[in-house]
């Protein structure tokens, strides 16, 4: 296909994309290829922690280039070794193994999880995962995650992950066995429309898995890295995970994600783990002035003002078009239509103009909205504006 200048046909048609090329961005504003502007409330998919293009990220990567990219990961660097103590400080888990994906890291808390149930309850493999849930592509994560329709994809899946019923302690203990090793969960359930675990149900995990010696698992490759308002969502429950992987914001847009372990769980072997870009100092740099960033109150108290601002803005909408609600935590936020009209109130916001809306549909009834964490108040009162013009767009078709 060919889209102004631009020929696709080389790219392997993996996604349905609309027929432009983004060719710049600042801040909370994209650039297509004929110079159109859109607000982003995507980001990513909550990757853009601080925005396009950010100064910090600019300059932290031409820094960093001209000075050491890459020595391999079979030797230490300064920047990695940074990383890890910065995360390590930040969330009481001692130890970080730094890598590129939030797949690649649930891929390596699901071999943790093994490798310790091998060492350490006698053989137990297992790891209760929920319906619904997410966790990647790899063939593990898939296996692992509760999306419909993947139980039939790429066929024979890799075994050990009975699923449970999110906020239904006792589905899960239904699903625990002689087996089992591990639960693994998301404090919020982002690709199945924003659904929350509760506080007193992460809460009762932490003791089940004290109960049962098991291990928790708290993947916050979405909800990491001040997206809740807190610097990881496990604290709004006061509860610390065994093992924690972090993605997405954590890189601020470039390539960058995480396992952290606690001490008595941290039990790979030389040659267990490893990967030829995981914490290469190019990227961990970034990590570290993204973590500098966000980790400072006055930042995290902004993240808890643009949520109060962007809550009210949604239920202003959802009142004045008669939709069922939104809801959420932090900056990541969901609008329940109540009919299954997503997908064209997103095609709607996008081709608005002169300025289009950028939003994402995780379910046919809902949006699911992600700006950047810095987002300014005068972009959520523009969000509102160009949502509430596509919404009439939609709902009058």
């Amino acid at each position: 296909m060919r889209i102004g200048p631009f020929e696709t046909d080389a790219l392997m048609e993996v996604a349905a994309r609309p027929p432009l090329v983004f060719v710049e961005g600042s801040g909370s504003w994209l650039v297509d290829h004929r110079g159109k502007r859109y607000l982003d409330f995507v980001q990513g998919w909550a990757v853009n922690c601080l925005g396009h293009c950010p100064p910090e990220i600019v300059q932290t990567i031409g820094a960093q280039a001209s000075r050491l990219v890459n020595p391999s990961a079979a030797y230490y660097n300064d920047a990695s070794i940074g990383l890890a103590q910065r995360l390590a400080r930040l969330s009481g888990l001692e130890r970080v193994f730094p890598a590129n994906s939030g797949a690649e890291a649930n891929e390596g808390a699901i071999k943790l999880a093994r490798k310790w149930g091998a060492r350490d309850k006698r053989g137990a493999w297992q790891i209760v995962t929920f319906a619904d849930s997410f966790h990647g592509r790899t063939l593990a994560t898939m296996s692992a995650s509760g999306k419909a329709g993947w139980d039939s994809l790429f066929e024979p899946k890799v075994s050990g992950f009975p699923k449970a019923v999110l906020n239904d302690l006792e589905s899960v203990r239904r699903a625990i066995g002689a087996e089992t090793v591990a639960i693994m969960v998301e404090p919020i359930q982002g690709e199945a429309g924003v659904v929350a675990a509760e506080d007193g149900f992460l809460r009762d995990l932490r003791d089940l898995c004290d109960e049962r010696e098991l291990l928790l698992i708290l993947d916050e490759v979405q909800t990491g890295i001040g997206r809740t308002g807190r610097m990881f969502a496990f604290e709004h429950a006061g509860i610390r995970p065994d093992i924690m992987t972090l993605g997405k914001g954590i890189g601020g847009g470039v390539p960058l994600s995480a396992l952290l372990a606690s001490e008595r769980v941290s039990c790979f072997e030389h040659g267990d783990q490893g990967g030829t870009y995981c914490g290469n100092p190019l990227m961990a740099a970034v990590g570290c002035a993204v973590l500098d960033r966000v980790s400072q109150p006055q930042f995290l108290d902004g993240v808890r003002l643009r949520e109060e601002h962007l809550s009210r803005k949604l239920q202003e909408l959802s009142q004045r078009h008669r939709l069922a609600g939104e809801r959420g935590r932090g900056l990541l936020r969901a609008v329940d239509l109540s009919r299954p009209l997503a997908a064209q109130v997103v095609d709607a916001a996008r081709e608005l103009v002169p300025e289009g809306l950028l939003l994402n549909a995780p379910r046919p009834h809902l949006l699911r909205l992600m700006p950047a964490l810095n987002v300014e108040f005068e972009a959520i009162h523009r969000m509102g504006e160009l949502l509430d013009r596509a919404l009439t767009a939609a709902l009058t078709s």
